[in-house]
Protein backbone atom coordinates (compact mmCIF):
# COMPACT_ATOMS: atom_id res chain seq x y z
CA UNK A 1 0.00 0.00 0.00
CA UNK A 2 1.28 3.43 -0.93
CA UNK A 3 1.07 6.33 1.49
CA UNK A 4 1.33 10.00 0.63
CA UNK A 5 2.31 13.05 2.64
CA UNK A 6 1.40 16.56 1.46
CA UNK A 7 2.59 19.98 2.59
CA UNK A 8 3.29 23.39 1.07
CA UNK A 9 5.75 26.26 1.15
CA UNK A 10 5.17 29.93 0.38
CA UNK A 11 1.49 30.14 1.21
CA UNK A 12 1.72 33.46 3.03
CA UNK A 13 4.40 35.03 0.87
CA UNK A 14 3.74 38.20 -1.14
CA UNK A 15 5.99 37.04 -3.95
CA UNK A 16 7.07 33.90 -5.73
CA UNK A 17 5.19 30.64 -6.11
CA UNK A 18 3.12 28.60 -3.71
CA UNK A 19 4.77 25.18 -3.87
CA UNK A 20 2.69 22.14 -2.90
CA UNK A 21 4.55 18.86 -2.59
CA UNK A 22 3.49 15.27 -2.21
CA UNK A 23 5.91 12.56 -1.12
CA UNK A 24 4.67 9.03 -1.83
CA UNK A 25 6.22 5.76 -0.74
CA UNK A 26 5.21 2.16 -0.20
CA UNK A 27 4.28 1.61 3.43
CA UNK A 28 7.18 -0.77 4.07
CA UNK A 29 9.64 1.94 3.01
CA UNK A 30 8.45 4.63 5.44
CA UNK A 31 11.08 3.38 7.90
CA UNK A 32 13.78 4.76 5.58
CA UNK A 33 12.23 8.23 5.85
CA UNK A 34 11.94 7.86 9.63
CA UNK A 35 15.67 7.11 9.86
CA UNK A 36 16.45 10.52 8.37
CA UNK A 37 15.09 12.17 11.54
CA UNK A 38 12.84 14.51 9.58
CA UNK A 39 10.99 17.49 11.05
CA UNK A 40 9.25 20.65 9.92
CA UNK A 41 11.33 22.31 7.18
CA UNK A 42 11.22 25.68 8.95
CA UNK A 43 13.25 24.19 11.82
CA UNK A 44 16.10 23.05 9.54
CA UNK A 45 18.89 25.10 7.96
CA UNK A 46 18.77 25.59 4.17
CA UNK A 47 21.91 23.48 3.70
CA UNK A 48 20.46 20.62 5.76
CA UNK A 49 17.13 20.89 3.89
CA UNK A 50 18.89 20.51 0.55
CA UNK A 51 20.81 17.46 1.74
CA UNK A 52 17.65 15.84 3.16
CA UNK A 53 15.67 16.67 0.03
CA UNK A 54 18.13 14.73 -2.11
CA UNK A 55 17.91 11.74 0.22
CA UNK A 56 14.10 11.90 0.24
CA UNK A 57 14.04 11.93 -3.58
CA UNK A 58 16.12 8.74 -3.62
CA UNK A 59 13.72 6.98 -1.24
CA UNK A 60 10.32 8.18 -2.45
CA UNK A 61 8.31 9.61 -5.34
CA UNK A 62 8.16 13.40 -5.11
CA UNK A 63 5.38 15.31 -6.85
CA UNK A 64 5.62 19.11 -6.76
CA UNK A 65 3.16 21.66 -8.12
CA UNK A 66 4.34 25.26 -8.48
CA UNK A 67 1.48 27.74 -8.46
CA UNK A 68 2.91 31.02 -9.73
CA UNK A 69 2.08 34.45 -8.36
CA UNK A 70 0.34 35.21 -11.64
CA UNK A 71 -1.75 32.02 -11.37
CA UNK A 72 -2.71 32.94 -7.80
CA UNK A 73 -3.72 36.48 -8.79
CA UNK A 74 -5.72 35.22 -11.79
CA UNK A 75 -7.62 32.65 -9.73
CA UNK A 76 -8.25 35.09 -6.89
CA UNK A 77 -9.69 37.57 -9.41
CA UNK A 78 -12.25 34.84 -10.19
CA UNK A 79 -13.14 34.55 -6.48
CA UNK A 80 -11.15 31.34 -5.97
CA UNK A 81 -9.68 31.60 -2.47
CA UNK A 82 -6.23 30.36 -1.48
CA UNK A 83 -7.55 27.17 0.14
CA UNK A 84 -9.33 26.24 -3.09
CA UNK A 85 -6.22 27.08 -5.11
CA UNK A 86 -4.15 24.79 -2.90
CA UNK A 87 -6.76 22.04 -3.24
CA UNK A 88 -6.32 22.10 -7.03
CA UNK A 89 -2.67 21.14 -6.51
CA UNK A 90 -3.51 18.60 -3.80
CA UNK A 91 -6.00 16.82 -6.04
CA UNK A 92 -3.48 16.77 -8.87
CA UNK A 93 -0.85 15.20 -6.59
CA UNK A 94 -3.29 12.58 -5.27
CA UNK A 95 -4.27 11.72 -8.84
CA UNK A 96 -0.64 11.35 -9.91
CA UNK A 97 0.46 9.23 -6.95
CA UNK A 98 -2.66 7.07 -6.40
CA UNK A 99 -2.12 6.39 -2.65
CA UNK A 100 -4.27 4.34 -0.28
CA UNK A 101 -3.68 6.79 2.61
CA UNK A 102 -2.87 10.49 2.48
CA UNK A 103 -1.46 12.45 5.43
CA UNK A 104 -1.85 16.18 4.99
CA UNK A 105 -0.93 19.34 6.86
CA UNK A 106 -4.37 20.95 6.82
CA UNK A 107 -4.75 24.51 5.57
CA UNK A 108 -8.46 24.32 6.46
CA UNK A 109 -9.30 25.59 9.95
CA UNK A 110 -11.38 22.41 10.22
CA UNK A 111 -9.02 19.56 9.27
CA UNK A 112 -11.84 17.00 9.32
CA UNK A 113 -13.71 19.02 6.68
CA UNK A 114 -10.72 18.83 4.33
CA UNK A 115 -10.37 15.09 4.95
CA UNK A 116 -14.04 14.50 4.20
CA UNK A 117 -13.92 16.58 1.03
CA UNK A 118 -10.84 14.80 -0.35
CA UNK A 119 -12.24 11.36 0.50
CA UNK A 120 -15.44 12.21 -1.34
CA UNK A 121 -13.42 13.11 -4.44
CA UNK A 122 -11.09 10.10 -4.38
CA UNK A 123 -12.74 6.75 -3.81
CA UNK A 124 -10.77 4.20 -1.77
CA UNK A 125 -8.63 6.97 -0.23
CA UNK A 126 -8.19 7.37 3.51
CA UNK A 127 -7.20 10.93 4.49
CA UNK A 128 -5.56 11.95 7.76
CA UNK A 129 -5.76 15.75 7.94
CA UNK A 130 -4.22 17.60 10.89
CA UNK A 131 -2.72 20.95 11.77
CA UNK A 132 1.07 20.71 12.23
CA UNK A 133 1.05 17.26 10.61
CA UNK A 134 4.65 17.96 9.58
CA UNK A 135 5.58 17.67 13.27
CA UNK A 136 3.81 14.32 13.69
CA UNK A 137 4.32 12.32 10.48
CA UNK A 138 7.74 11.87 8.80
CA UNK A 139 6.12 11.59 5.38
CA UNK A 140 4.56 15.04 5.78
CA UNK A 141 7.87 16.39 7.11
CA UNK A 142 9.47 15.02 3.94
CA UNK A 143 6.91 16.85 1.78
CA UNK A 144 7.51 20.03 3.79
CA UNK A 145 11.27 19.82 3.17
CA UNK A 146 11.02 19.15 -0.57
CA UNK A 147 8.45 21.94 -0.98
CA UNK A 148 10.68 24.42 0.90
CA UNK A 149 13.74 23.51 -1.18
CA UNK A 150 11.75 24.01 -4.38
CA UNK A 151 10.41 27.34 -3.11
CA UNK A 152 13.92 28.46 -2.01
CA UNK A 153 15.15 27.66 -5.51
CA UNK A 154 12.46 29.88 -7.03
CA UNK A 155 13.37 32.76 -4.70
CA UNK A 156 17.06 32.34 -5.56
CA UNK A 157 16.17 32.69 -9.24
CA UNK A 158 14.32 35.94 -8.47
CA UNK A 159 17.36 37.21 -6.53
CA UNK A 160 19.53 36.87 -9.65
CA UNK A 161 17.66 39.90 -11.03
CA UNK A 162 16.38 41.47 -7.81
CA UNK A 163 18.98 40.82 -5.06
CA UNK A 164 17.09 42.75 -2.36
CA UNK A 165 13.75 40.89 -2.27
CA UNK A 166 14.34 39.43 1.19
CA UNK A 167 12.41 36.30 2.16
CA UNK A 168 9.25 37.34 0.31
CA UNK A 169 7.07 37.39 3.44
CA UNK A 170 5.11 40.44 4.69
CA UNK A 171 6.84 40.17 8.08
CA UNK A 172 10.23 40.79 6.44
CA UNK A 173 11.16 44.53 6.46
CA UNK A 174 13.56 43.92 3.55
CA UNK A 175 10.73 42.54 1.40
CA UNK A 176 8.45 45.48 2.30
CA UNK A 177 11.21 47.96 1.47
CA UNK A 178 11.77 46.20 -1.86
CA UNK A 179 8.07 46.46 -2.71
CA UNK A 180 7.93 50.15 -1.74
CA UNK A 181 10.97 50.98 -3.86
CA UNK A 182 9.63 49.05 -6.84
CA UNK A 183 6.19 50.65 -6.57
CA UNK A 184 7.77 54.11 -6.68
CA UNK A 185 10.13 53.34 -9.55
CA UNK A 186 7.86 51.26 -11.82
CA UNK A 187 4.30 51.29 -10.35
CA UNK A 188 2.73 50.10 -13.60
CA UNK A 189 5.32 47.46 -14.46
CA UNK A 190 5.58 45.20 -11.43
CA UNK A 191 7.24 41.86 -12.20
CA UNK A 192 4.98 38.80 -12.48
CA UNK A 193 6.45 37.14 -9.39
CA UNK A 194 4.69 39.67 -7.13
CA UNK A 195 1.24 38.66 -5.83
CA UNK A 196 -0.62 41.85 -6.65
CA UNK A 197 -3.85 40.58 -5.09
CA UNK A 198 -2.24 40.43 -1.64
CA UNK A 199 -3.49 43.11 0.77
CA UNK A 200 0.12 44.02 1.66
CA UNK A 201 0.91 44.83 -1.98
CA UNK A 202 -2.39 46.66 -2.54
CA UNK A 203 -1.68 48.92 0.47
CA UNK A 204 1.80 49.77 -0.79
CA UNK A 205 0.52 50.57 -4.29
CA UNK A 206 -2.14 53.01 -3.06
Amino acid sequence: MKILGIDEAGRGSVLGPLVVCGVAVEEDRVKYLERLGLKDSKKISPKRRLSLSRKIERIAECHTVNITALDIDTLRSRDVNLNEIEKIAINQIIGNSNPSTCFIDSMDVKPERLASELESMHSQLNVVSEHKADDHYPIVSAASIVAKVERDRAIQNIRKTYPDVGSGYPSDPKTIEFLKTLSQETPNELPEFIRRSWATVERILK
